[in-house]
């Protein structure tokens, strides 16, 4: 299938066209955790060690939570990014509103039912009684805005379906801008201590949940327009057909099992590092966070497959997927190699301005080495997520995890106990390219869609 046998083809995009579309991707994911640091420095500064630690443990909780429900950004963005590339933008709103609908249920539900999920939370912590009393209060008033929350999920999914990376950096800057300048006030100012953290969070989350949703509708509702649509903005014989429903719910469980998985494997990684003793415990976290740190850019770019293949794969066209996914990768490992460049080489400076505790320092440094192979070997997997997301093959990403996973803990097994806790990071390396090994072993079943597509024309 070639663009000239298909004038409909997709226009591929330049590799300057792909950065423009990746840097704001890249920058919205960076002032994620801007946010806990000034809400941090905020309740460092005008709370007490009980408002602290409350905090802590009360957005521990809300982590474990979203992230669980995460699914929602990923499978909206593939059936968009397909909806989109297919040309049928009845079918993006049809998909907006499927997965607004199953937003809206699964926060309502989180309220309904906080109490157990309180104690189910509180029972897995222990930070003393004064602690946990301030941080139920955090946590019952932080949850009334679940609802928008995940509604947010859903808008940005289907922001980086369409490929609008800078509305979503827009959303994204409003999110944490309007959250820290209202947890400045209820927390600093008026005094409210922990109570504010959440009532200034709620309040962030609900505006840009009203923000965000009015702006979505005016820009597809501007695409409508320059299609000349006829038909309601809202198609609703579409969103409710419940077998495109039951794609969508089947999709992010998978997804959801995936990114289970994948929290399962960091959360034992931590936990066997802490059998090392409290200074591996401290240099593994200090290490983590620069790993983290090269995530926004590489996830950045994966966004981009995310949307490029999605649209490619809706298309059905094979060159435009290919070219998309060929540059997308190339531009990810270019980058890899220089982010895994800086770790190796300047990646002390970062754990200094970390740390001045001498032993972490010195462990922390022994793993920056291995950090940096880790950082240069996980962009393929990486942009295959990215695909498999984009062209929602989300059973075999659920698969491909389960695999990833059993390899980890084998690894785990075999190099920890030989080589200790540089072992046990090895042992990442070895996950992170069995993600990707375990993903291009299911790639074929991506590409089906197009072969029986050129069989059909053939015949």
């Amino acid at each position: 299938m070639t663009d000239k046998a298909h004038p409909e083809s997709k226009t591929t995009k330049s590799y300057r066209q792909l950065l423009a579309t990746a840097w704001p991707f890249i920058i919205a994911n960076a002032s994620v955790p801007l946010l806990g640091v000034v809400d941090t420095a905020v309740i460092g500064n005008t709370g007490s060690v009980i408002d602290l630690g409350a905090i802590a443990l009360g957005a521990l909780i809300f982590s474990f939570v979203y992230w669980s429900f995460g699914f929602l950004r990923m499978g909206t963005t593939g059936f968009v990014a397909q909806a989109k590339g297919a040309d049928d933008q009845e079918e993006v709103r049809a998909v907006f509103g499927r997965a607004g609908l199953i937003a809206l249920a699964v926060g309502t539900a989180l309220i309904l039912l906080q109490s157990p999920i309180g104690v189910i939370g509180f029972s897995f912590l222990s930070g003393g009684e004064a602690v946990e009393s301030v941080a139920k209060t955090y946590f019952f008033t932080r949850i009334w805005g679940a609802p928008a929350t995940l509604l947010i999920f859903v808008i940005m999914g289907v922001l980086i379906g369409l490929g609008e990376s800078r509305e979503l950096l827009k959303l994204q800057l409003f999110l944490n801008g309007s959250n820290m300048i209202l947890d400045v006030v209820a927390a600093g100012f008026l005094g409210l201590g922990a109570q504010g953290i959440a009532i200034g969070t709620l309040m962030a989350e609900v505006s840009t949940c009203v923000l965000g949703f009015y702006r979505l509708r005016s820009l597809l509702a501007n695409l409508r327009e320059e299609q000349a649509e006829s038909n309601e903005f809202w198609p609703w014989y579409r969103i409710r057909d419940m077998s495109q429903m039951w794609a969508l719910i089947s999709a992010n469980i998978d997804i959801m099992i995936r990114t289970l998985l994948l929290v399962f494997a960091f959360a034992y990684f931590t936990n066997e590092a802490a059998k090392y003793g409290v200074v591996a415990l401290a240099a593994t976290h200090i290490v983590l966070q620069i790993m983290a740190f090269t995530a926004f850019f590489l996830d950045g770019f994966a966004y981009v497959a995310e949307a490029e293949t999605g649209q490619s794969y809706g298309a059905k066209d094979r060159h435009s997927f290919a070219v998309a996914l060929q540059k997308t990768t190339i531009l990810a490992g270019v980058t890899a190699a220089l982010l895994a460049i800086m770790v190796a080489f300047r990646g002390a400076a970062l754990v200094g301005l970390m740390t001045d505790l001498t032993e972490v320092v010195v462990l922390a440094n022994a793993l920056l080495p291995i950090c940096a192979v880790y950082v240069f070997t996980s962009f393929p997997a990486f942009q295959l997520d990215g695909v498999f997301i984009g062209t929602s093959r989300t059973r075999e990403m659920r698969d491909a995890s389960i695999m990833s996973v059993l390899v980890f803990l084998l690894a785990v097994w075999m190099l920890g106990d030989r080589l200790g806790l540089e072992g046990l990071w090895w042992a990442m390396v070895v996950f992170v390219v069995a993600r990707a090994l375990s993903l291009w072993f299911y790639f074929a079943k991506v590409t089906e869609r197009f072969s029986s597509v050129e069989e059909r024309e053939a015949a």
